[in-house]
C-alpha cells in the first residue's frame, strides 16, 4: 500500500492557476502509473489526468485538455497537477490516485489501488 497526501488546493478566481501536489510514501512510487480524479458536489468522481510510471505518456479528460498538465518527480515521490485557466466548473475535491500497474493509467475508479484524502479546489466566477 502507498500513502498519498495531496496539497495545494484553495480558492482562486476564474482564469487563475493552482498547482496541486501529491507526496507518496510506502511502496515504491516510481513503479506505478498515477492519476488525478475529482468529485464535485452531487456528482460522481471523475478522471482528470494520468501519467505512466516514467512520465513518458500522459492522458487527459477532454474537459481539462490544454489547461491542465500532469507531471511527476520520481526522485521526490511527488505527483503534480498544474491547473491553468481555471473555470468555476473545475470546482471539486481533487484526489491523487495510484494504479495497480506501471503503464496502465487509471482512468476509472476500478483501476485505482490507493487514494489520497483529497484537496478542495474552489474557482469563483
Amino acid at each position: 500500500q502507498v500513502q498519498l497526501v495531496e496539497s495545494g488546493g484553495g480558492l482562486v478566481q476564474a482564469g487563475g492557476s493552482l498547482r496541486l501536489s501529491c507526496v507518496a510514501s510506502g511502496r515504491t512510487f516510481k513503479t506505478y502509473a498515477m492519476g488525478w480524479f475529482r468529485q464535485a458536489p452531487g456528482k460522481e468522481r471523475e478522471f482528470v489526468a494520468g501519467i505512466t510510471w516514467i512520465g513518458g505518456s500522459a492522458y487527459y479528460a477532454d474537459s481539462v485538455k490544454g489547461r491542465f498538465t500532469i507531471s511527476r518527480d520520481n526522485a521526490k515521490n511527488t505527483l503534480y497537477l498544474q491547473m491553468d485557466s481555471l473555470k468555476p466548473e473545475d470546482t471539486a475535491v481533487y484526489y491523487c490516485a495510484a494504479s495497480f500497474s506501471a503503464i496502465r493509467i487509471p482512468t476509472m475508479e476500478s483501476g485505482v489501488r490507493d487514494w489520497g484524502q483529497g484537496t478542495q479546489v474552489t474557482v469563483s466566477s
